[in-house]
């Protein structure tokens, strides 16, 4: 018998392509499934940016959440970056893909990269975090407010006097636009391309990552989840999403937090932002690859110290 399956999404042409990768992951190790996507409005694809800004937690994800719990899909599919630290307890992300690209991207009007952006050039985001790595290292720069989703974003860069906007390395090549020759086509405009090195622009807590949510009791899906499940991601996942929840910090808050595993050994990154243009609190902490809610605390008594 032909096991359904609804994958709950939101409607932007980045969710609808994360999802078709877990539809595609998911077909492959259960050919007999029947896979439904049903698209679902969310309150940040609802209100203006000035009401995101003041209340962006869980923003794009609640009601997937809520329908996921209400029964009305299956498996609730996330950007894990987007998800509040703490969710609903009768949910829980019981697996992701591997992650993609960590890093930020500069989509710029100037060759050369972030070096090379012209004096007091601005530059425009929508990540309090990116804001603040920018003016660490580019005080000149002027950093203007940018929301939407990727295509929006880029076509508010070809119709505005700004230099550059940035994004996320793995939202732009999940919408094809892979560079070529550090550059990309957009719209039938070019704009140059530089990775900004997530070793000085240290990444949001699950960037990258894909997440599926199910309800807590629900074995079968769970079974299903775990057969396309990541194991080194999740772990990581579950690292950085601890140090946000000890933090008590989301998409909103100036922090930068990653963790990659090696021959079994974590290391825990992190930034914290507690001034617009000074240098971030760091630090770093190593220990096995199953102990991340450990490495979260001890991370966190660091930068605290």
């Amino acid at each position: 018998m032909t096991t359904k399956i609804i994958l709950g999404t939101r409607g932007s042409e980045l969710a609808r392509a994360q999802a078709r990768l877990v539809e595609k992951a998911i077909q492959a190790a259960r050919p007999d499934a029947g896979i439904e996507t049903r698209l679902v409005t969310t309150q940040g694809d609802k209100v203006g940016p000035l009401e995101r800004q003041a209340g962006r937690k869980g923003v794009f994800t609640a009601e997937i959440e809520r329908a996921l719990l209400a029964g009305d899909v299956d498996i609730a599919v996330h950007s894990a970056k987007d998800l509040p630290s703490e969710t609903n307890s009768d949910a829980e992300i019981a697996a992701v893909l591997p992650r993609a690209a960590i890093d930020d991207m500069l989509v710029s009007k100037h060759p050369g990269g972030f070096a090379s952006l012209p004096k007091g050039a601005v530059v425009a985001t929508g990540s309090v975090r990116r804001k603040h790595q920018l003016l660490w290292k580019r005080a000149d720069l002027k950093v203007v407010d940018l929301r939407g989703n990727v295509p929006t974003r880029l076509r508010k860069l070809l119709e505005n006097d700004w230099d550059a906007v940035v994004l996320a390395h793995a939202g732009l090549a999940r919408l094809g636009l892979s560079p070529a020759h550090d550059k990309i086509t957009f719209e039938s405009s070019q704009f140059f391309i530089g990775i900004l090195p997530h070793e000085i622009f240290l990444p949001a807590g699950g960037q990258g990552i894909i997440a599926l949510q199910v309800r807590a009791d629900d074995q079968t899906m769970k079974a299903i989840a775990a057969l396309v499940n990541d194991r080194e991601t999740l772990l990581c996942l579950r690292a950085e999403r601890g140090f946000l929840r000890l933090l008590q910090g989301d998409c909103d808050c100036p922090v930068g937090v990653l963790a990659t595993i090696d021959n079994d050994m974590m290391k825990l990154r992190a930034q914290l932002f507690t001034d617009q243009s000074a240098a971030p609190r760091q630090g770093e902490v190593e220990g096995t690859h199953d102990e991340g809610e450990r490495l979260a605390e001890r991370l966190l008594l660091r930068l605290r110290a």
